[in-house]
């Protein structure tokens, strides 16, 4: 994935910002698939404040490595909010960090469980907590880019406007 600069400027504002804090970040990601912890390792410094990312691509690893419940699955697909903010739960806890970004959704190009390509959540977990719906639309590629440039200007500005 290339970075466009306004990814690389917004990467490097939030490990300055958790650098600042002494906060940590840690993610898990299913559709990016590793390009949000990517993302944010570009960075010079970023060992300072990120600590690991957990890529749970299929449920059974969501399970197993970031400890959400089967009956959450089956109950809301892996594409949705609950699902999303269960993982960045998973997060936090699997590697006791400040903030934990989680992302989850269908980058295509089929569907899935009845979610259309482009139907995506992020979610990020830590002393603010928020949650968002993204609709996409593009190929696999540009659905993954998008998501991951979301989650991070997302987060950037949960920093900026935090006390």
């Amino acid at each position: 994935m290339a970075l466009s600069s306004e990814i690389v400027g917004l990467a490097s504002e939030v490990v300055a910002a958790l650098r600042a804090r002494g906060e940590t970040l840690s993610t898990a990601e299913s559709l990016t698939a590793g390009s949000l912890s990517s993302a944010i390792v570009t960075i010079s410094g970023a060992s300072d404040v990120f600590v690991g990312g957990i890529t749970a691509y299929r449920d059974e690893i969501k399970i197993s490595h970031l400890a959400l419940d089967p009956k959450l699955l089956a109950d809301h697909t892996a594409v949705s909010e609950e699902v999303a903010v269960a993982m960045a739960q998973g997060a936090l806890k699997s590697f006791g960090t400040t903030w934990a970004i989680a992302t989850t959704g269908v980058a295509g190009p089929n569907p899935l469980d009845g979610h259309p390509v482009g139907a995506v959540w992020v979610a990020i977990q830590g002393p603010v907590c928020q949650s968002i719906e993204l609709s996409l639309s593009g190929e696999r590629e540009s659905v993954r880019n998008a998501t991951t440039a979301s989650a991070i200007a997302t987060f950037a500005r949960i920093l900026r406007h935090r006390d």
